[in-house]
């Protein structure tokens, strides 16, 4: 079971790496806890204290839901994406990385 965690989330840091890459912030970012919010924030386009609301129980499941949703619509794709990439991060930021999305910040 170890194994198939450390594995899930080295293919989700690969993701979040290229998405990170796509969106012109440093690919690096990925790997610093906390700082990797702070960029997922901006990617998203929402304003700086949406990263002071994932530090909130219960609150912060929501702001990253709504932070999954601005990904998905700065790079193009559905409501139904943003949730799956909530739900799903580590299959849904692969594609996201390493399909032919673009990003777009609206």
């Amino acid at each position: 079971m170890g194994f198939i965690s450390l594995l899930l989330c080295i293919v989700w840091l690969a993701g979040m790496w290229k998405v990170f890459a796509k969106a012109g912030e440093p690919g690096w970012a990925a790997l610093i806890p906390f700082y990797n919010l702070w960029v997922l924030v901006r990617i998203a386009g929402k304003p700086w204290w949406w990263f002071v609301g994932l530090f909130i129980p219960l609150a912060n499941l929501v702001v990253l839901f709504l932070l999954c949703l601005g990904i998905a619509r700065n790079f193009g794709q559905p409501f139904i994406f943003g949730v799956a990439l909530f739900f799903l991060p580590f299959i849904f930021y692969l594609i996201l990385g390493f399909g032919e999305m673009r990003y777009r910040p609206a």
